[in-house]
């Protein structure tokens, strides 16, 4: 319990340290050109929330094109805050809504869209703090203040919304979705489809941004690199666990664990500890010029 206890009380001052306290107005720029008035009021309004309905296919794919048209408008002014969006907008599109459209794809179509459902919410309401000047989670009010240092790397930068996205946000909609074991098949149809389609995030990101995400997507996803970063203190026991288990299934597993009210205190520590390890472990390879 001590070291619970020690863990989220760094996790806060991290949280802290990357700004996820109530924000002014949005930025008008992240490192590109200056969005004008209308394009930051048009993303606040697709990335809102919507009421909640039932999830169905039509639903996932308004949310989707919503999403679209924001990545859409932050590529065409070169802001660094679509360098993740353009990512999930390219699995969007070419494997997430395929396989949600086949009727054979999972066992449970109605929870399979649940979780695309969730996941894309959570960073779309994100969004919508980002452009209403309100509080972002902490893992993406990192991401955001990254995108508006023009001295990252664009490289880092994406690498913190995918962290975000998969360590933090997809255990939460894991738990949130109601996962059960017996789902597990239907979440790694999903999870693997979009990974079979990470040269298309490469390709489209070298294109879009100049930004080279080859090396960072073999270390973040297969663990190459991590003796880059052993000797220097900042491979934790969730880092290498990641790597050694495969990111995912650490993922589920921390999912299905969030569900215990018993247990999520310290799963939550360990899911805050295994981002945030990461993060650590992304600025040691910027350091030493490995992105």
């Amino acid at each position: 319990m001590a070291v619970r206890g020690l863990i989220l009380a760094l996790l806060c001052g991290l949280a802290f340290t990357f700004g996820s306290g109530p924000g002014g107005a949005a930025p008008a720029s992240a490192c590109g050109d200056p969005l004008d008035p209308a394009e930051i009021t048009e993303i606040a309004a697709l990335s809102a929330p919507r009421p909640e309905t039932a999830p169905t296919l039509a639903r996932l794919e308004d949310t989707v094109a919503r999403h679209h048209r924001i990545t859409e408008i932050l590529i065409d002014n070169h802001d660094r805050r679509g360098l993740f969006a353009l990512g999930l907008d390219t699995v969007e599109y070419a494997a997430v809504l395929p396989l949600q459209r086949d009727p054979t794809a999972f066992a449970d179509a109605d929870y399979a869209r649940k979780l695309s459902l969730d996941l894309l919410d959570r960073f779309l309401a994100a969004v919508h703090a980002e452009f209403t000047g309100t509080a972002a989670p902490p893992q993406w009010a990192h991401y955001f203040a990254l995108a508006g240092d023009c001295g990252v790397p664009g490289e880092r930068v994406a690498m913190a919304g995918y962290n975000a996205h998969i360590t933090v946000d997809l255990a939460h909609t894991v738990a949130a979705t109601g996962s059960r074991p017996e789902n597990a098949p239907d979440y790694f149809r999903i999870v693997d489809a979009i990974a079979l389609n990470g040269a298309l995030i490469v390709d489209r990101t070298r294109e879009a941004y100049g930004v080279d995400l080859g090396p960072l997507f073999r270390f973040y996803f297969f663990g190459e690199g991590l003796d880059a970063v052993l000797g220097r203190g900042v491979a934790t026991t969730q880092l290498l666990r990641a790597a050694d288990l495969g990111y995912n299934v650490v993922v589920f597993g921390n999912g299905l664990a969030l569900q215990d009210p018993a247990a999520a205190p310290g799963v939550e520590a360990e899911i805050a500890a295994l981002w945030s390890s990461t993060e650590v472990a992304f600025d040691v390879l910027d350091s030493a010029g490995g992105l």
